[in-house]
């Protein structure tokens, strides 16, 4: 659900027009809608009220810094896979208590960072990644929580680049070794176990490989307390999907009802990491059409947002609905939406059935606030969009939009090429 609707025939975000945006601000534009990312938030925490929790967000999801402060302000934590997304959540004020730091490749200095920060646990991925943690807490004179991330070699039936329960993903501990591998953890002398981890992958919409994995990381848990080892944090990571076409992902309830009582009967509280199910759906992405070019067999619907701005198309084939900001009465065209990048895989959408355009009118690139800014880069030297924040019949700018001379900040030529 979100609050991007036409009135009289003209797009809107909650109660303000796309059109009065893209003349403020300019395209391409990312457009956030306030009353949805709450309406989502909640729904989560909503869900699972009768159950201790802690909602940590997907900061890769999008992290910028005011929808990160929104989540805070309700309570929420964050998922962190780096020193650097670390820094925005506290920068945006969110509980050391309730930041959980996962990812494969984490660096001894972004450790001991957390470790100063007082984070509530790192989620392990490695026999090695572990002795690491439990080095740098030694140098630091502190003493590590963490949770052990299980690979429950789980086939979560989405995408391949965006599952990582499988065996052959790069992600967590092999179920069968677990066992003794937290054996071996809880005889560390700087390492305190408190949790458990699983994250399957992104973008699910058939629940049942989600609860399936969980049983057996339960089984696990019960495994562990008869040898001694108590679990009290239980991060069952997140991944659910969102609607990007035709897709019915499950809703909060549906999640809540059949994991709690899977769980009932522990002393343990719920971890969930979601960030596509959060902002998803509460972005777009607005674009001004440029030219229209006749091809043998379609048009080419040329607009200013490229593959730098939205990865997700050229990276998975991934699709993104694409509105006009105004209704017309001019028949549909068989065309592809292209960018501007010197690419064959820049498009937002390709073989569409959709309004013709004309130069200069606003297209709405749907459920764009997930993997969209926080993806984007300067590939041909192309500015970063702005961001704006709609609430009600207000609007923020959240992110400016880079200039020139922000694409060279920082670079420096060499005295010998001067």
């Amino acid at each position: 659900m979100h609050y991007f609707e036409y009135k009289n025939n003209r797009l809107y975000a909650e109660d303000v027009p796309l059109e009065t945006l893209a003349e403020t601000y300019g395209t391409p534009l990312y457009v956030y809608s306030h009353k949805t990312l709450l309406r989502h938030f909640k729904a989560y925490d909503t869900s699972f009220k009768d159950f201790p929790h802690i909602i940590c967000f997907a900061i890769k999801a999008n992290s910028n810094a005011s929808i990160l402060k929104l989540f805070a302000n309700e309570g929420g934590g964050a998922d962190i896979v780096s020193g650097g997304e670390l820094y925005r959540a506290k920068a945006a004020g969110i509980s050391s208590e309730k930041i959980v730091y996962a990812g494969v490749g984490k660096k001894e200095d972004e450790i001991a960072y957390a470790l100063n920060e007082n984070i509530l646990m790192f989620n392990v991925e490695s026999e090695q990644e572990l002795a690491a943690i439990n080095k740098v807490a030694a140098n630091l004179g502190k003493c590590a929580r963490v949770a052990l991330r299980i690979n429950p070699d789980i086939n979560p039936q989405t995408h391949p680049y965006i599952s990582t329960g499988l065996k052959k993903n790069k992600f967590g501990i092999p179920y069968e070794g677990a066992l003794e591998f937290y054996k071996q953890a809880s005889k560390l002398k700087n390492i305190e176990v408190v949790g458990i981890h699983k994250h399957i992958g992104s973008q699910i919409i058939n629940i049942t490989p989600f609860l399936d994995a969980l049983n057996r990381i339960v089984a696990l848990i019960d495994q562990l307390k008869a040898v001694g080892i108590g679990i009290k944090y239980l991060d069952i990571g997140g991944g659910l999907g969102i609607q990007y076409l035709d897709e019915v992902p499950p809703h909060p309830e549906e999640l809540a009802k059949k994991v709690i009582p899977i769980v009932a009967g522990r002393d343990i509280t719920i971890i969930m990491e979601p960030g596509r199910a959060l902002v998803g759906n509460a972005g777009i992405l607005l674009s001004k059409v440029l030219y229209v070019k006749k091809g043998s067999d379609r048009d080419f619907i040329i607009v200013d947002s490229g593959m730098n701005d939205l990865m997700r198309p050229a990276m998975y084939g991934a699709y993104h609905h694409i509105m006009p900001v105004k209704k017309t009465k001019r028949k549909n065209v068989f065309a592809d939406i292209v960018g501007p990048i010197c690419e064959s895989s820049d498009f937002v959408g390709k073989d569409r059935d959709i309004q013709s355009f004309e130069p200069g009118e606003l297209a709405a690139i749907m459920s764009a606030g997930a993997y969209g800014s926080s993806m984007s880069s300067n590939y041909n030297s192309r500015p970063r969009a702005a961001e704006v924040l709609v609430s009600g019949t207000e609007h923020y700018l959240i992110r400016q939009r880079e200039t020139y001379e922000d694409l060279v900040r920082g670079e420096k030529i060499p005295d010998f090429l001067k």
